[in-house]
């Protein structure tokens, strides 16, 4: 129980050093083994958090996307060595952005296609549009145009028109985070025949009983939506809105695979537990064990690592849209080979930890997140309390 202690002060000691609050569940085999809340959902009204606080997934939105395309590749929609174009026909002539060395630049055609394993492994050669890339500056232009056209529009609307854009690098030679999990939406919402975010629902919400875990706000929850507090300094915090808190509205269509969820504590640490305990909960498979297992296997060769890891991300390969841990030494890191998971932009953290049947939930809601300083030291903490 001891170690519990120290969590809880661990915890409460980010708040008192400023942190305006967090939040932490960690289960093991089905369990809820602890749960806390530590400091405000809202400075402004001193309300503190609690079960009921809505955080922004950001890209911990990731996991739950990548978990609904492999569920697809079970039940054989796709292969993962299938050339994208077989289902976006836009990416049949994809082509590359090659620079000479007074940094000019033309363009010609990829020496292979990308496959839909480049998607999920991020190696598809597309950033996110924030940059100053001709790749980022081309999908910058692509959204405006599309946001002028339809106001709002979904994923395989927005997946097809990026068809056109000229990629990084040949697809599969290097690991570059950006659009490969939005490109894995908009596979789901083609071979599910619906909307990513229903298939989502039927598949995983409804089944694990996540009643909190959407993209659109509905029956007045945004008003349990944290905000996002950033710094001003001298202990003071100004609250902002998310930057994709547009995609709640109930209106919107967009079902980005990179980012858009909200969640709570309790329901990410229901989904992270299905996959800690092989895919099942409550006797339901909602997945393969195995196919957890492929997920969570590296799919980066050296050159691709280097382009990964930095010191957040020591001793970690990445799989099929998730990290996986290759090397506990290296990462500093008392957990177990193939430990796996993602982080959000605000704060949010998951690991999972199938041997173990273990998997912990982080949450806060900051810009800069100051994820190393955080996170790091809770996963360290909550380790140290398996048995």
């Amino acid at each position: 129980m001891s170690k519990y202690q120290d969590i809880t002060k661990l915890l409460d000691g980010f708040v008192e050093d400023g942190l305006p609050g967090c939040a932490l569940s960690f289960a093991k085999d089905g369990e809820v083994l602890y749960e806390h809340y530590a400091g405000c959902d809202n400075l402004e009204t001193g309300h503190k958090l609690d079960e009921n606080t809505l955080f922004r997934m950001m890209s911990m939105t990731k996991v739950v996307v990548v978990t609904a395309g492999m569920m697809l590749y079970e039940r054989g929609k796709f292969l993962l060595n299938d050339p994208l174009y077989k289902y976006f026909p836009e990416y049949e002539n994809t082509q590359v952005v090659e620079y000479d060395s007074n940094g000019n630049y033309t363009l010609r055609p990829a020496k292979s296609p990308i496959l839909v394993k480049d998607a999920f492994r991020m190696s598809c050669g597309m950033p996110y549009e924030y940059g100053e890339s001709v790749t980022a500056k081309e999908m910058f232009r692509i959204k405006r145009e599309l946001e002028q056209k339809y106001g709002t529009y979904d994923i395989e609307t927005e997946v097809a028109a990026m068809g056109q854009v000229p990629i990084a690098f040949d697809p599969g030679t290097h690991w570059l985070y950006g659009y490969g999990h939005d490109i894995v939406s908009g596979l789901v919402a083609r071979l599910s025949g619906m909307p990513t975010s229903e298939f989502i629902k039927k598949e995983i919400l409804d089944p694990l009983g996540m009643r909190d875990t959407f993209y659109r706000f509905h029956d007045g929850n945004e008003k349990k939506l944290i905000p996002v507090y950033h710094p001003l300094g001298d202990g003071k915090w100004e609250a902002q809105k998310g930057l994709l808190d547009k995609y709640h509205a109930e209106d919107a269509k967009l079902d980005n695979g990179g980012a858009g969820l909200y969640s709570t504590i309790r329901d990410y640490t229901k989904f992270a537990q299905m996959l800690a305990n092989g895919g099942a909960a409550s006797g339901e498979q909602i997945i393969g064990r195995k196919t957890i297992d492929l997920m969570r296997s590296n799919q980066l060769n050296d050159a691709q690592l280097k382009d990964f890891q930095n010191f957040y991300l020591a001793g970690y390969g990445y799989g099929l849209g998730v990290r996986t841990l290759l090397s506990p030494a290296d990462g500093n890191f008392n957990a177990s080979f193939g430990e796996f998971g993602w982080t959000g932009a605000y704060g949010t953290y998951t690991s999972i930890d199938p041997s173990e049947h273990f998997s912990l939930v982080y949450m806060h809601q900051t810009d800069p997140n100051n994820e190393e300083y955080y996170h790091l030291r809770v996963r360290n903490a909550v380790y140290g309390c398996i048995k």
